[in-house]
């Protein structure tokens, strides 16, 4: 594992000694008030340096415009936004071939591999961004809320890939961050009812917290539950969320013949499934990653009007100070913590 130093060289020079960034002509400088940890970032932070372009480490960021460059319109000093993507681009092969959700600029964004990605995420004072990489941020959304938005757009797109029926019975794999917020939108999105499968009883407690009633761990109470139900069809839909490589066989088979199994959680480990049997039962196989500026927009309306509740996800605020003990404790699998907060003033 990898000390926090070792990993933040670039986040403590950019803001030492009160030094601001300079904006570029066509972007900003953004005061962090607020970033998420991900599981991504604490991943990478186990693996060290380079598991991750250093832009993507600290990715869930809210914060204040201090500066503007020369050519920006549309953004001030003082106005509050949150991390995004552009809109696409409109010249990569995948735009010009009218696949404009699946732009290459927006993906390499996303990923932290543009030409315009930083040297350093947001767990720093400050962060040095191109206009179309950052979202305004309504009165109406806290800055924790807005410190949420990525996440949010991540499950968002997801559930909008999807794509389901009205009425569909949905369950839901693992109640952390993701799984919770992918429960939300699920609901929000038409699903006549939706079960969350999470062995953890603190996240349990949650997802009650968040007006779930079918909460259940995982094995023989889910499948009685399914049973009970679906008449023994199975599930319309399940999203996996955990990104645990050994439960996808396992998740398969709790969807009907012509269901959906949908993809969140990822892991670069190998799976074995049953190719046949996917085939045989007509599986729909949804695979997900990241987001497109639609999904921040449709994100941040969700928060907005309360389709989404980020409140009770925010389970702890820490400082610089703090992260890599943090990152520790998260990494170790007993953490009781859903999302992490971390405010670079403290």
């Amino acid at each position: 594992m990898a000390s926090f130093a070792s990993i933040t060289s670039a986040h403590r020079a950019s803001s030492a000694e009160g030094d601001p960034c300079s904006p570029d002509p066509d972007g900003v400088v953004v005061d962090v008030r607020y970033c998420g940890i991900c599981a991504t970032d604490t991943h990478a932070w186990a693996a060290g340096p380079g598991a991750l372009p250093p832009a993507v480490f600290g990715h869930e960021w809210a914060g204040v415009v201090s500066a503007v460059g020369a050519d920006v319109e549309g953004f001030s000093v003082g106005q509050r936004v949150a991390a995004a993507v552009g809109s696409p681009c409109g010249s990569c092969a995948q735009c010009r071939a009218g696949h404009t959700d699946h732009c290459d600029l927006v993906f390499a964004e996303a990923n932290g591999i543009a030409p315009s990605s930083g040297d350093h995420g947001g767990f720093a004072t400050q962060v040095k961004v191109p206009t179309r990489r950052v979202i305004a941020v309504p009165d109406e959304v806290t800055d924790e809320a807005a410190a949420m938005l990525e996440p949010t757009a991540v499950t968002f797109h997801a559930v909008r890939r999807t794509a389901f029926a009205l009425g569909a019975l949905v369950v839901v794999q693992g109640a952390g961050p993701i799984g919770l917020l992918t429960a939300m939108h699920a609901r929000a999105a038409g699903a006549g009812r939706v079960i969350v499968v999470e062995p953890s009883a603190d996240r349990r407690d949650v997802a009650r917290t968040l007006g779930f009633s079918d909460v259940v761990e995982p094995g023989e109470r889910l499948r009685e539950l399914l049973a009970q139900l679906t008449d023994g069809l199975g599930a319309d839909v399940l999203f996996e969320c955990t990104g645990s490589a050994g439960l996808l066989a396992a998740s398969s088979e709790l969807v009907r013949r012509g269901g959906t199994l949908s993809l969140l959680g990822y892991t670069a480990e190998p799976s074995q499934v049953v190719y046949g049997d996917w085939q045989f039962r007509e599986l729909r196989l949804v695979g997900s990653l990241a987001y497109s500026r639609i999904d921040f927009t449709g994100a941040l309306n969700a928060i907005r009007s309360g389709a989404v509740l980020t409140a009770p996800l925010h389970t702890g605020t820490v400082g610089l100070s703090e992260l890599q003990e943090t990152l520790e404790l998260l990494d170790s699998g007993t953490s009781p913590h859903a999302k992490v907060l971390v405010d670079p003033r403290r």
